[in-house]
């Protein structure tokens, strides 16, 4: 890729950033504003992060385009012009490689080089990185951008290695052009990938069979092309739109709701479902009461509402039945906003698998058979999703102060303090991580909220002649403990969700994001600089390390 500029061995850098999508080219960016040498390595041939790698077909942002973008430079508001009120994969991808050549980042990004190990030298005070392709750098502080949702779920479906037609994941889509023409395919997985794509598949492929083990709750997206008059509007006020979003509870710009669900009377919550309903906002069902998420019977209305939308839409009652998720409450798994999901149901050459009535029992070379028969294939697409928020980080091969490595850290859940600094592990920081908001928002806002926090952290440490950070055990426990206490508060703890690691066989089951909101998470991360850094260890190069012992306020 023209402008990228391979590291020699030995190389030594003030910063590293790890991945370059959305996250690490705005860390770089900030990292340059301090004057610091700094290099991202991105695995993947080019940049572009989630929107690189997910190419599958109906690949769609479920966050409006005019508030998924960044907001730290006015005049890219005024310059970018995007085309659907939910922009699909492509439009995103060029909106980021625009970003990248606009403020030329890529002569700093070195692609196709994944990290593989990063070595704590406590003697040095630095990091040491190796990487798949022989390189070695060092570097003072290193930043993970890794993505919240970047490692492809595996599966393991025995024999999947002799099917004779094609197996795409939807999270490692290939480059070129995948036709269903005329060709029998399944989907496996209807979580919102598969939600995506299934419609798109169906509209070509001669047969389609889904094959589903839970259910999505799937509102409709309503997604159009943007009017100019609409585009000029928000630019007009971009400025207070997009402070706004940063003192909003997750990113997007709403009136919060002031009543109970439970206060309404029938006819008022459905008048007020449907309203939300209509608007095609991945949250707005959310929005409309307070309690959604943290009664069960407040739930309930909303989930039944869903429901009834789902046997108005699909013809044949039991797929109806099937489709409408009835085992776990509305929202405590991602809900996803769809397109012609459930109306793709009501095609004669789309079918629904229940796989907790038939389990896949392996992948042939012909399909895929399960105890009803075998289902003859030409493709298989599994959409069977991530190993969230953790995944991307125990994929490298992390080992701080005392040898001891972040995989034995994590044995027993991720921890860190405010979701960016785990105690062990100095000058390693993380954005969009676990326990942090990240997940539960709109990540742009997220993102640069974090990206904001360690630039300025380390631009605390350089002037004033420190060399580390470090967060101290006892600020790490304390923010864990806030985490799950937050949690505790709503639905989402008990149900078994990717939220939980529960997709993820011997993962531990901790609740993986801050459900406080982004409001009061800025708070709390502005709080802690304020008060000189509050639950870390600060040092100098043989010099005596400097604490704040309170914990972040409550």
């Amino acid at each position: 890729m023209p402008g990228s500029r391979p590291p020699a061995d030995g190389d030594r850098f003030d910063a590293v950033v790890v991945g370059a999508g959305l996250s690490g080219l705005y860390q770089l960016h900030r990292l340059r504003e301090l004057g610091l040498t700094a290099v991202v390595f991105e695995a993947a041939d080019d940049i572009g992060g989630t929107w690189h790698w997910n190419r599958y077909p109906g690949a769609r942002c479920d966050i409006e385009s005019m508030s998924y973008s960044y907001s730290f430079s006015p005049e890219l508001d005024q310059e970018w012009e995007w085309r659907e009120r939910y922009a699909a994969q492509p439009e995103i991808l060029r909106y980021v490689h625009h970003v990248a050549d606009r403020f030329g980042l890529r002569r700093d990004i070195v692609l196709g080089t994944r990290v593989t190990r990063a070595v704590y030298d406590g003697d040095q005070h630095l990091w040491r990185l190796s990487t798949d392709t022989g390189r070695a750098v060092t570097a003072r502080f290193v930043v993970l951008t890794t993505g919240c949702m970047s490692v492809p779920r595996d599966p393991a479906i025995p024999g999947t290695d002799s099917f004779t037609g094609a197996v795409h994941h939807t999270a490692r889509w290939p480059q070129e052009d995948v036709s269903f023409a005329g060709k029998r395919v399944a989907v496996i997985g209807t979580g919102c990938s598969g939600v995506q794509a299934v419609p798109v598949i169906a509209e070509e492929a001669a047969a389609l069979t889904v094959f589903q083990r839970t259910p999505a709750y799937v509102l409709p997206a309503r997604n159009r092309p943007l009017r100019a008059a609409e585009r000029a509007s928000l630019k007009a006020r971009y400025p207070e739109f997009r402070q706004a979003q940063r003192l909003s509870r997750g990113g997007t710009v709403f009136t919060p709701p002031t009543r109970s669900a439970l206060e309404a009377d029938e006819a008022e919550r459905t008048a007020a479902y449907e309203a939300a309903w209509d608007e095609g906002f991945l949250n707005g069902l959310l929005r409309t009461y307070t309690d959604i998420l943290t009664d069960e019977r407040a739930n309930e209305t909303v989930a039944e509402f869903v429901r009834s939308r789902i046997r108005s839409t699909v013809t044949d009652p039991a797929t109806a039945e099937l489709l409408s998720p009835r085992t776990y409450p509305f929202a405590t798994k991602r809900p996803c906003l769809g397109t012609g999901y459930y109306e793709a149901y009501n095609l004669p050459h789309v079918a629904l698998v229940d796989l907790r009535a038939t389990p896949i029992e392996r992948i042939t070379p012909r399909g895929i058979r399960t105890p009803d028969g075998e289902h003859d294939l030409d493709v298989i697409v599994l959409a069977t999703g991530f190993d969230a928020l953790t995944g991307s980080q125990s994929a490298i091969d992390i080992v701080g102060r005392g040898g001891v490595t972040l995989r034995e850290r994590w044995a027993d859940g991720p921890r860190n303090h405010l979701g960016l600094v785990s105690a062990g592990f100095p000058n390693l920081f993380t954005v969009l991580g676990p326990l942090s908001p990240s997940v539960l928002t709109n990540i742009t806002v997220s993102l640069e909220q974090q990206v904001e926090w360690i630039t300025g952290c380390i631009a605390h440490l350089l002037g004033n002649g420190l060399t580390e950070i470090d967060a101290t055990p006892s600020a790490e426990a304390d923010w864990g403990e806030r985490v799950a206490e937050i949690a505790a508060r709503t639905l989402y703890p008990a149900v078994d969700s990717w939220y939980t690691g529960a997709n993820i066989p011997g993962k531990p089951r901790v609740f993986l994001a801050y459900a406080g909101g982004l409001d009061r998470y800025r708070e709390e991360c502005d709080a802690v600089a304020r008060g000189g850094y509050t639950g870390f260890v600060l040092s100098s190069a043989g010099g005596r390390p400097r604490a704040a012992v309170s914990g972040p306020g409550r």
